[in-house]
């Protein structure tokens, strides 16, 4: 496996912040003349809020696009610069999408960023956590339930798959996914965490 330079380390990490801080939600829901979707429901930047302004294709276009950057970094990383950075560029994607520099470093809760990056890196990881996700999303109709079972499932997966530095880097991602849904768990422990399309 190509480890990659230095350079090509430092480069794949760059381009896959930049790609991953883009923040969709936000631009999308203000083009639509929706406003700041910050100032409303969860303030999350993310689909599952964009979702609350009751435009269904403005929430779908943020999933998507959200899932697609991941996607695009892995893609152009491993295209030049080959695996190792390719993973470590989605890693940078997915941290962009939680910490943009261009918000202040408030981003969203990167569920679709990271589903774009396993699509790019290990298509059956990403076809665990699809599966997981629709499945608990179909029973609970709770997104947060559903991204945190699937969150748990696809380092396993990874794990299961036999290639550590992949692994390793679908287990950060979860930490953090986990970390980014602390106040989430808490309400779902306390049975008040809404359900999809709430506006709350």
């Amino acid at each position: 496996m190509d480890s990659g330079s230095p350079v090509e380390i430092a480069l794949a990490l760059v381009v896959g912040y930049l790609l991953g801080s883009i923040p969709f939600g936000l631009l999308l829901t203000r083009a639509a003349g929706l406003g700041d979707i910050r100032s409303i429901g969860s303030g999350n930047i993310g689909a599952t809020n964009v979702l609350r302004t009751g435009n269904k294709g403005l929430a779908a276009a943020t999933l998507l696009l959200d899932a697609a950057k991941g996607a695009v970094a892995v893609l152009i990383a491993r295209h030049f610069l080959g695996e190792t950075p390719a993973m470590l560029a989605g890693l940078a994607a997915f941290i962009g999408h939680i910490f943009p520099v261009w918000l202040g470093f408030k981003g969203g809760k990167g569920v679709a960023t990271y589903l774009g990056v396993l699509i790019a890196l290990a298509w059956q990881c990403a076809a665990v956590f699809a599966v997981l996700w629709l499945s608990v999303a179909a029973l609970t109709r709770i997104s947060s339930l559903s991204a945190i079972v699937a969150t748990i499932a696809a380092p396993v997966a990874a794990w299961m798959w036999g290639d550590t530095n992949l692994a390793a880097v679908v287990t950060i991602m979860s930490l953090i996914v986990l970390l980014k849904h602390r106040a989430n768990i808490e309400r779902l422990i306390a049975g008040q965490e809404p359900s999809i399309g709430s506006k709350t």
